[in-house]
C-alpha cells in the first residue's frame, strides 16, 4: 500500500487531478451552477473535439517528436470530402462521410510519415512546413469558402444525442452528443495500444532513446510511419465532428487549436522529450483546459483573465515537463556514474 501511494503522489496526473477538482470547487462556490447536469453536459460536449486531437497528439509527443499539423490536416480532409459531397448533392448514410474522411486523413497522415521516417530534420520544423502545405492546398487548388449547408446525413449527426440534461433551477437544457462515443471509443483503443501492443511499447521505446529501440528490435521506421497515419485518422474524425457539430464547414475554424492541445498534453504528465506520460493524464490535462475556457464565465472572469489562466497553465504544463526531464537525466548520471 505505501508503495502504491508513493507512486500516486509521485505522479503528475495526481495533481492534475486535485486542480480540476480545486478549480471544479471554487466555481461551484462563486457560481452554484459548475456541478449541474447541464454544465457539465457541456463540458462533455466541449472535450470531444479537443479530447480526440489531444490523443494524437500524446501519441507523437510520446514518440520525442511535436505535431503542429492536426488542425490543418482536419481542415483539409473535412473539406475536401464535405466539398465532394455538396457538389454531388450526396443525401445517403453517414458513412461515407466517414469513410472519405479517414481515408483523407490517413493520407494526409502518410504524408507526414513519409518525411518524418526518411528525413533526419526535428518533427515540429516538418509538420510546421506540412501544415502550411495543407492550408495551401484547401485555401489555394481547393479554393475554400464557407460551406453553409452540409448534406442531410452529416447535419442529422451533428444534432444526434444521447441524451438531455435539464438544470432544475434555471431550466436551460444541454445535449450529449452522439460524437462523445467517438471519443471514449477512440481513448479505449489508442489505451489498449499504447499499453499492450508492440506498437505502442515501440512509440515509448522510440521517445526514450531511438538508438536502443533500434538495437532492441523495433521496427523504428515502420513505427514512425503508421503513427502519423494513425495521428491523421484520429485528426481527421476530430474535424469532421466539429464540422456536423456546428452544422457548417468554415476551412479555418480548426486553425490554432495546436497549442492549446499540446499544452494541455503536456500539463498531463507527457514529456515534451518523450518516451513518458499516460492517457489518462492527457484526458486531466484537456479536462483542465476545457474547464479554464467554457466554465469560468459562469463566476464572471472576462475573457481576458480567461487567455491569463490559459497561459499561466501552459507555463506551468512546460515547467513541469522540463523538471521531470532534469530529474530523469540526474537519475541516469546517478546510475550510470
Amino acid at each position: 500500500m505505501g508503495a502504491i501511494m508513493k507512486r500516486i503522489l509521485r505522479s503528475t496526473e495526481f495533481y492534475v487531478f486535485l486542480v480540476v477538482v480545486a478549480i471544479s470547487i471554487i466555481i461551484q462556490a462563486r457560481s452554484g451552477q459548475f456541478f449541474t447536469a447541464n454544465n457539465l453536459v457541456d463540458i462533455a460536449n466541449a472535450m470531444v473535439v479537443p479530447g480526440l486531437f489531444a490523443i494524437g497528439a500524446y501519441m507523437v509527443l510520446v514518440s520525442g517528436g511535436i505535431d503542429v499539423s492536426f488542425p490543418a490536416l482536419a481542415s483539409l480532409a473535412v473539406y475536401a470530402a464535405t466539398r465532394f459531397l455538396v457538389d454531388i448533392g450526396y443525401e445517403g448514410s453517414i458513412l461515407l462521410p466517414f469513410a472519405i474522411v479517414i481515408v483523407l486523413g490517413a493520407l494526409l497522415g502518410a504524408f507526414n510519415g513519409l518525411f518524418t521516417t526518411f528525413l533526419v530534420i526535428p518533427t515540429l520544423i516538418i509538420t510546421l512546413g506540412t501544415a502550411n502545405v495543407f492550408s495551401g492546398i484547401m485555401q489555394g487548388a481547393l479554393n475554400s469558402v464557407q460551406i453553409s449547408t452540409l448534406p442531410p446525413s452529416m447535419n442529422a449527426f451533428g444534432r444526434a444525442n444521447l441524451f438531455v440534461a435539464t438544470n432544475p433551477t434555471s431550466g436551460l437544457t444541454s445535449s450529449m452528443p452522439v460524437s462523445f462515443l467517438i471519443l471514449v471509443a477512440v481513448a479505449v483503443i489508442i489505451f489498449f495500444v499504447m499499453k499492450f501492443t508492440m506498437f505502442g511499447r515501440g512509440i515509448y521505446a522510440i521517445g526514450g532513446d531511438e538508438a536502443s529501440a533500434i538495437r532492441a528490435g523495433f521496427k523504428v521506421k515502420a513505427i514512425k510511419f503508421w503513427l502519423y497515419v494513425v495521428v491523421g485518422v484520429i485528426a481527421a474524425l476530430a474535424g469532421l465532428i466539429r464540422t456536423t457539430s456546428m452544422g457548417q464547414m468554415h476551412p479555418t475554424n480548426l486553425l490554432g487549436m495546436e497549442i492549446m492541445v499540446i499544452a494541455a498534453v503536456v500539463l498531463g504528465g507527457v514529456a515534451i522529450t518523450g518516451g513518458t506520460g499516460s492517457l489518462t493524464g492527457v484526458m486531466l490535462g484537456t479536462l483542465l483546459i476545457v474547464i479554464v475556457q467554457n466554465s469560468m464565465i459562469l463566476v464572471g472572469v472576462p475573457t481576458y483573465w480567461q487567455r491569463f489562466a490559459l497561459g499561466t497553465l501552459i507555463i506551468v504544463g512546460t515547467g513541469v515537463s522540463a523538471v521531470q526531464l532534469m530529474r530523469r537525466r540526474t537519475r541516469q548520471r546517478l546510475v550510470s556514474a
